[in-house]
């Protein structure tokens, strides 16, 4: 595995125009993704983690998303730059995406086989005819996908509706879906946020074993940072569409130096804590609407300076890949 980004954002900048004004959503996000690594992209609900990775596959309609400003290189394309029909080719065949809610993103009318079928004829438009699949070729190749997500009887379960699949059932069906086009990178949006526990922790080993199987680039999306821990070796702390802090799962999970990633490890329920040992940050996330001027976080930052409320802090390395955007940083503060 090489450590030379085969995907990047750069100062990627995006505003949302609504009636209201101009929300700006995403400021300044850089993010860096080796071939065969997996990030974490975690924070709270409105930090802007979904927003920064949908536009990766052109997801957010335009008007009212508006990039201001940045890049998304994969394998030095500019994601933002393309034309509609290549970013065509390259949707769910070179990068595809888990969505949360499965019984949103399958057609509850067409049985799982006609819907996976349909996606496998798409993914081959632009390839050659020697290599194309006829239909019946398809469905072979769709039910081999349902086994190697471990869907039990794939030639059967094929034939059903999805109303018929329980909830950890058809998420498998959606990875299934996801990696019928063979991509270099996969994009999973909080895949596990609608399942209870048990089926949680199957899915995520799911994705952990074909990530190693497949030789996969992941990113995850989520809220949760023991999901985190599970299957990235990397991890992107966001608030308030910004990343704040950013490195390996060791370098922040051992050594948190960002406030708020501080404030989200220690609210990680633990068999060894009490229930009233845990702690919460108080406040809520600022309207972006008309953001704070310095650092976003210092209206529920307890360590806020006078710094805080007129500059806003650049993100700056602190050993090896962690970086952290802090103001406590760049004044030595070395227990932020």
């Amino acid at each position: 595995m090489t450590d030379t980004p085969f995907f990047s954002i750069r100062d990627y900048r995006l505003n949302f125009e609504t009636f209201d004004g101009t929300y700006q959503v995403l400021d300044g996000v850089n993010l860096d993704l080796a071939r065969g690594q997996s990030l974490g992209i975690v924070g709270e609900t409105g930090c802007g983690k979904s927003v920064t990775v949908r536009n990766i596959l052109g997801l957010l309609p335009s008007p009212p998303a508006k990039v201001i400003s940045g890049e998304i290189l994969f394998e030095g394309r500019d994601l933002l730059r393309i034309s509609k029909s290549e970013m065509q080719r390259i949707r769910g065949v070179e990068i595809a995406m888990i969505f949360q809610d499965p019984m949103t993103y399958l057609n509850p009318v067409f049985t799982i086989g006609l819907q996976m079928i349909d996606v496998i004829m798409a993914h081959q438009r632009n390839k050659p005819r020697s290599e194309k699949r006829n239909r019946r070729q398809a469905r072979d190749h769709a039910i081999e996908m349902l086994r190697r997500v471990h869907l039990p009887n794939p030639d059967q379960q094929i034939n059903n509706y999805p109303h018929q699949l329980s909830g950890g059932m058809r998420q498998r069906v959606l990875i299934a879906m996801a990696l019928s086009g063979n991509p270099k990178l996969l994009v999973a949006d909080e895949p596990t946020t609608a399942l209870d526990v048990t089926i949680q922790a199957q899915i995520l080993d799911l994705i952990a074993e074909l990530v190693e199987e497949l030789g996969l680039s992941v990113i995850l999306i989520t809220h949760d940072l023991g999901v985190v821990a599970k299957i990235c070796d990397r991890v992107a702390v966001m608030y308030a569409g910004q990343v704040v802090e950013y490195g390996s799962i060791e370098e922040l999970y051992d050594t948190p130096l960002h406030p708020y990633t501080q404030g989200l490890l220690q609210s990680i329920p633990h068999p060894e804590k009490m229930m009233d040992e845990l702690a919460g940050i108080p406040g809520f996330l600022p309207n972006l609407l008309n953001p704070p001027v310095g650092c976003r976080f210092q209206d529920r930052c307890e360590k806020v300076m006078a710094v805080c409320k007129t500059s806003s802090p650049v993100g700056a390395t602190v050993s090896g890949s962690h970086n952290v955007a802090c103001h406590l940083i760049d004044h030595g503060d070395g227990d932020a």
